[in-house]
């Protein structure tokens, strides 16, 4: 597979083409899902099929919606089957270039269903609460990202009036829409649409988030890369009323993830933490009411940056899985 050039004006990192050649371990893909290799969509998709035919006990895949692209944005529900469960909801891929988040989500549902009925807290988990995992957001971005321009970030969807393609889903929700941090024009990456929810894809995820508000008790979104744990809020420099709530857990998950490879994370409110931007899909939950919303940023701190090699695949799940099990397991203590 011939990688895709990247465009002379887009220089992120030293030596970016053979950083990007050297991205894959190999090319060479021995049989059977691969957890420790970048997938394509492609495959991702077939994927999404088949994790639940295999685990019928355990997961189920539905439909929230299309893409621009009119691509099916597949949601996988992981959990025991019972009545009147709560639910976390967890997302990857909102930027098409930041693979090692897909990456994630598919190592935690495989880690969901390999280790249930083996693994005391993920058996916990399973029991009492659901998982809603949507693997990758962007997904038109992402086959982009794999196809043309690794480097690209936004959606792929047409711009009235511009020859420039696409909008920022994490600057496209009702969460101080535009105000700062954001672009209004559609040729920049930061690009905040015509209006919030324009996209497709966002609007599916916002639409499936209000119709199962009674449920959704947290709400995690996988991004790279810097090794953060961010919380509300983003658009402005005020704090939460759950604020000392929110950073206690921030604090105690990231010294979690640290146990595993001593991988050192900043934690705090979005704003001051890295910068202020409105219209992120974490404030968005948070103001829908959903205290438990979290924005993840995984590895690195940008020697690789978005184009991490495969062979940081496993530990950067390994420690992720961590930090996300102790704060699903935070959730389910404190629901009551």
């Amino acid at each position: 597979m011939e990688l895709p050039l990247i465009p002379t004006n887009i220089i992120l990192i030293d030596n970016l083409q053979n950083v990007l050649n050297g991205q894959f371990n190999n090319r060479v893909r021995s049989t059977g899902y691969q957890y420790e290799k970048y997938n394509n969509w492609e495959k991702i998709e077939a994927w999404t099929a088949d994790i639940a035919n295999e685990n019928p006990g355990l997961v189920s895949r539905l439909q929230i919606g299309t893409t621009f692209e009119g691509r099916p944005m597949y949601l996988l529900k992981v959990g025991k089957p019972s009545a009147n469960k709560k639910a976390i909801f967890m997302d990857c891929g909102f930027h098409a270039r930041e693979w090692i988040s897909p990456a994630f989500c598919q190592w935690f549902v495989r880690e969901a269903v390999r280790t249930y009925g083996k693994e005391t807290i993920m058996t916990q988990l399973l029991d009492n609460l659901d998982f809603y995992v949507l693997p990758v957001l962007n997904i038109d971005g992402y086959v982009y990202t794999w196809t043309n321009n690794r480097m690209w970030r936004k959606t792929r969807s047409v711009n009235a009036g511009s020859s420039c393609i696409g909008t920022d889903p994490n600057r496209n929700f009702n969460a101080g829409w535009c105000s700062v941090g954001a672009s209004g024009r559609p040729c920049d990456d930061t690009f905040c649409g015509t209006k919030p929810e324009s996209e497709k894809e966002t609007k599916a995820l916002a639409d499936f988030i209000r119709g199962n508000l009674s449920t959704i008790k947290a709400y995690l979104t996988i991004h790279s890369y810097s090794q953060l744990l961010l919380y509300p809020y983003s658009y402005t420099y005020d704090v939460t009323k759950d604020n000392v709530e929110l950073h206690a857990i921030s604090k105690a998950a990231v010294k979690e993830l640290a146990t595993l490879h001593g991988t050192k994370y900043t934690y705090g409110p979005g704003a001051s933490t890295i910068y202020p931007a409105a219209g992120g899909s974490d404030d968005w939950a948070y103001d829908q009411g959903i205290k438990y919303s979290f924005t993840f940023e995984l590895r690195d701190t940008g020697r690789y940056g978005f184009v991490l090699p495969e062979s940081q695949i496993k530990p950067t799940c390994e420690e992720t899985l961590i930090a996300v099990k102790y704060i699903a397991s935070y959730v389910l203590e404190h629901l009551y």
